[in-house]
């Protein structure tokens, strides 16, 4: 099978590509290497992605990219400089690839971020997506998974959050832009037949983890002796997710959408295990063995106090079983921090 992943030298995005292309896929990575954060270090991704740890010397953005390409092009796999926003830039990928599903991971992510910028998130979160399904409508491609994310519940009252829960009320410009790419993908579903499941991911962490995220951010500040930015009393919690397990929670949800058609799920990827920032502090502290520098300060704007995943839908719909706790989730994390 040939998948287009967008997205696929982010985080989510290189482990899915290499754990497609161990899998004997082909790949067509599409990747704008945004600013968001040091784009070298999507460059690290994509290399370990594909299996081709080498000595890269990093110049010019541009430069750097077309040297990746390069170095990474092989039959089974091709990575292009896109930004999704360009549609004719896309149609042109589109074009030369028989592609067989999308796997859209490609966003713009960040609760606080947005809203700072709202109409940068629209662009590419809204814009940007719809740009694929137009394509996907053009080429006749048929299957379609997309990320959307537990930001989406908002301030829920009722936990476990649950597909079936009532999410219009969204508390930044990030969840609602997620909202808004479940109900858009419905209509290319309903008008085009094609065939698409959106995952609701919960806080996933793990190596290549992005370096804003706080397991990785709280890990280099305290590894640094620096103090962490600690929001509210430490009782806000989050049901973390080890990367191996979304990984996972794609593949079967590929593997359901290849064997059915008519099909149109919205599905929560989560560990089903809660842990509140002190505890997710804690378990850091004894991993790293060092004590944290904690600057207290008050809740954000746009953050949720918890999120918990109810996961039956998922096991019961495409088989999803998540295997690893956090502290285990942690350790090997921080055995990818110290040698990274």
């Amino acid at each position: 099978m040939n998948y287009l992943v967008t997205g696929g030298s982010g985080f989510i995005g290189s482990h899915l590509v290499e754990h497609l292309l161990k899998n004997g896929h082909s790949v067509t990575n599409i990747d704008n290497f945004d600013d968001f954060y040091d784009y070298k270090i999507k460059i690290k991704n994509t290399l370990e992605s594909v299996g081709k740890i080498s000595e890269f010397t990093f110049r010019a953005k541009e430069h750097d990219v077309q040297k990746l390409i390069f170095e990474t092009s092989s039959p089974n796999y091709q990575l292009y400089y896109q930004d999704i926003r360009d549609k004719n830039g896309l149609e042109k990928i589109f074009s030369k690839h028989r592609i067989n599903a999308v796997i859209h991971l490609a966003a713009l992510a960040g609760v606080r971020p947005s809203i700072e910028k709202p109409l940068d998130y629209e662009e590419v979160n809204i814009k940007g997506s719809m740009n694929i399904w137009e394509l996907c409508r053009e080429f006749k491609i048929n299957k379609f998974i997309g990320a959307s994310s537990s930001s989406v519940y908002g301030n829920n009252d009722k936990i476990p959050f649950s597909e079936t829960d009532h999410v219009d009320q969204p508390i930044s410009p990030y969840a609602a832009t997620k909202r808004c790419g479940e109900i858009l993908g419905h209509v290319y579903h309903h008008l085009y037949t094609i065939d698409m499941i959106h995952l609701r991911f919960f806080t996933v962490y793990g190596p290549r983890q992005r370096p804003d995220l706080a397991v990785h951010k709280f890990t280099q500040l305290m590894a640094e002796n620096k103090e962490i930015p600690f929001y509210g009393d430490g009782s806000s919690a989050r049901d973390y997710t080890y990367i191996s397990d979304i990984v996972a929670g794609i593949q079967k949800s590929i593997s359901y959408l290849e064997s059915r058609n008519g099909v149109y799920e919205i599905i929560n990827l989560g560990e089903s295990e809660v842990i509140t920032l002190n505890e997710m502090l804690e378990t850091i502290e004894i991993s790293l063995e060092k004590k944290p520098q904690k600057n207290v300060l008050p809740m954000q704007p746009g953050d949720v106090h918890k999120t918990n995943a109810d996961i039956s839908k998922a096991r019961a719909l495409i088989g999803y079983q998540p295997t690893t706790s956090f502290q285990n989730g942690i350790k090997k994390f921080m055995e990818w921090f110290l040698r990274k």
